[in-house]
């Protein structure tokens, strides 16, 4: 009975992967339809979100029938409780590539993003992919030091976030109102799913530890701890 309970735990970390790997690849197929007004690619991306609904739905029901059949203490109370969490920052992750291909879709056959924008959105759908690898390889190898470097990863995100928001705000912006907006919507989902994927590694580094990655930001060697921005943000 317990070598399979720790299989169906097993089995639930699987699970998480599953997703994250499912949303990565998500958010970098949106933004090729984004930047190539590719409407086959978007409809796909949005179709997909389904599979991640099920995976997160199958996920909880699992955990939630092994907390009534086990009743699990200690580490494994906290093994369950905390997946259910990352399974729900993955299912949010997995929205908002969806609201990027939905975007394509909606502006079809004309483009949501501006020429002069395009090399910014492209690196922000890259970096946002590779976050979320980031992230699937947390889950699998439970990597502290890993886990904790992902936020300073996602300072570049908030610097290309930046960096969209004053091309907006400058006098020169020719594009008009509608694409000012797509513009703005378009940077706070990769934001947000950059910001997802980084709550997924602080979870795990709360399930190995018990600590809250905050605490354990300061006790980082000096290279890797994050690096604030122009605001101290």
């Amino acid at each position: 009975m317990r070598d399979a309970y720790h299989e169906e735990l097993d089995s639930i970390g699987d699970g998480l992967v599953e997703m994250a790997r499912l949303v990565g690849s998500a958010i970098g197929r949106a933004t090729t339809a984004m930047l190539d007004a590719d409407l086959k690619l978007a409809e796909s991306v949005i179709e997909g979100d389904k599979k991640v609904d099920e995976l997160q739905h199958d996920l909880e029901a699992r955990a939630i029938a092994l907390l009534a059949r086990q009743q699990p203490v200690a580490t494994d109370l906290r093994i369950v409780v905390t997946s259910l969490r990352m399974s729900a920052d993955l299912e949010r992750s997995g929205d908002l590539a969806q609201h990027v291909a939905k975007l394509a879709r909606l502006r079809f056959p004309d483009r949501a993003v501006p020429h002069d924008l395009h090399a910014t959105i492209l690196e922000m759908g890259q970096l946002a992919q590779r976050l979320m690898a980031k992230a699937a390889e947390v889950i699998i190898t439970k990597d502290v030091d890993l886990a904790l470097q992902l936020e300073t990863d996602d300072d570049e995100m908030d610097l290309l976030h930046r960096t969209l928001f004053q091309h907006l705000i400058d006098d020169r912006w020719k594009h008009g109102i509608e694409t000012a907006v797509d513009v703005t919507l378009l940077g706070r989902y990769y934001e947000r799913f950059a910001d997802h994927a980084v709550a997924v590694a602080k979870r795990v580094v709360f399930l190995v530890t018990g600590e809250h990655a905050d605490n354990l930001q300061q006790d980082l060697p000096t290279e890797i701890q994050p690096v604030a921005g122009p605001e101290g943000a």
